[in-house]
């Protein structure tokens, strides 16, 4: 891609609504637009990074032996009356009425979309168990929207549910779930706290929720300093004490004391049991032929989310360090002099040629702008490597390389396919 064609409004500062360090570099990398309180338009670059993360996490559900559906966004109201939601939900649920004058809800969860699907077409427990999942667009009407896409009421989503013959069977997904959100959060690299929590609006048996560690975290969570055993704060904290008073407490797992950590909620696990299952009078056939209630599960993951945690987790001064595996482009070529050195035209083009067809993202730096502005903007932006085109080329045939972590090294052009199949393989 070429910097010059690409719709990258960059800016000097960031507006003052933005609070958080994810919304004003988010909105200062050209990222995101606002169009409404709470509601935002992905610019191309926002939306390559969010679209890594879809694809991370979709690969992990398939592999998970999930199945991938699309419900509507747009939800009949005797749905969600049948589990007493129409009401219980409150204004945080945004309702509509078509030219009918039909009750409907943008859909903030489809727990009952999918049990709907579910109770018509499953029958017997040889069908079971059953994982199914979407990536879809939600909305809550936020009382307070803030923090950019960290508080949003219209996000992308993961959620996905699960249908199970017995308690036992419904553990086993449980557990799968768990263990498919650490492989999200592990390969895009972030440090992350499993807590047990609250159920809320949901429901359900118990769960727990997975905390990206941050200093902006809206949730507060105390963790082991001995064991992996993390707990949200809400839990532990009885009538009158405040949150202070758990420092240096020994921890409720009997591992050494605990520490209070700032985590952002990016995803969210619950054993339902037959909570939606029994109001919505969704059975199978069990082994003896007799109508068996099932079990559910539901397991939603914030896509656009972990975008803003992600950032918040990793930066600087500068701007944005992208962890790589959902960094925007892989590579940006910086030619200075593109417009007046044909010399070094040709060599950034025929650089981000061969770094194409070794399939690197690549953006090359065409702008008639000198160094300081461009690499600035690369810094903002969070490309993980620099390229220079420049003096040292046309006067030693040699580029600098300099990476987003401040490592820096000057080498023949010839040399660069093994330096960066180096720096791919990392």
């Amino acid at each position: 891609m070429l910097f010059s064609k690409l719709l990258l409004p960059t800016l000097k500062d960031a507006p003052q609504e933005a609070e958080i360090v994810s919304h004003k570099l988010m909105l200062r990398a050209g990222m995101i637009r606002k169009v409404a309180s709470g509601i935002y338009t992905w610019l191309p670059l926002g939306l390559k990074v969010l679209k890594k993360v879809e694809n991370i996490v979709r690969e992990e559900m398939d592999k998970s032996g999930a199945q991938e559906v699309f419900m509507p966004m747009v939800q009949p109201r005797e749905l969600w009356e049948e589990t007493k939601r129409w009401e219980k939900m409150g204004p945080e649920l945004l309702r509509l009425k078509d030219r009918h004058d039909r009750d409907f809800c943008l859909g903030p969860t489809h727990e009952e979309v999918i049990t709907d699907v579910i109770r018509a077409n499953v029958k017997s427990y040889r069908e079971l168990p059953l994982n199914i999942y979407q990536i879809q667009t939600k909305f809550r009407d936020e009382v307070r929207p803030r923090y950019g896409i960290m508080r949003g009421r219209e996000f992308l989503m993961k959620d996905s549910y699960s249908f199970n013959i017995d308690e036992k069977s419904l553990q086993e997904t449980y557990l799968t779930m768990r263990e498919t959100y650490k492989k999200v959060l592990e390969r895009i690299g972030l440090e992350y706290k499993i807590s047990a929590a609250d159920s809320g609006a949901i429901g359900g048996d118990s769960s727990e929720e997975f905390h990206v560690i941050a200093e902006n975290g809206e949730d507060t969570i105390a963790v082991s300093d001995s064991s992996e055993f993390a707990i949200n704060t809400e839990l532990l904290l009885k009538d009158g004490e405040d949150i202070s008073s758990l420092e240096g407490k020994p921890s409720p797992d009997g591992n050494g004391t605990i520490q209070i950590k700032k985590g952002i909620e990016v995803g969210h696990i619950f054993k339902l049991g037959k909570l939606y299952a029994e109001s919505m009078k969704t059975s199978v056939l069990n082994s003896d032929g007799n109508a068996s209630t099932l079990f559910m599960g539901c397991y939603g993951i914030g896509v656009s989310r972990l975008v803003a945690a992600a950032i918040e987790q990793n930066h600087d001064e500068k701007g944005i360090i992208w962890p790589h595996s959902i960094a925007p482009f892989d590579i940006n070529i910086i030619s200075i002099g593109y417009d007046k050195n044909k010399d070094i035209a040709k060599a950034s083009q025929d650089l981000y040629k061969e770094l194409s067809e070794m399939n690197y993202s690549v953006l090359l730096d065409d702008r008639k702008d000198g160094y300081g502005v461009k690499i600035k903007d690369s810094e903002l932006i969070g490309v993980p490597l620099n390229i220079i085109i420049g003096k040292n080329f046309t006067e030693n045939n040699e580029v600098e390389l300099i990476g987003r972590n401040g490592e820096t090294s000057t080498n023949p052009i010839t040399e660069l396919r093994t330096i960066l199949d180096f720096f791919k393989n990392k």
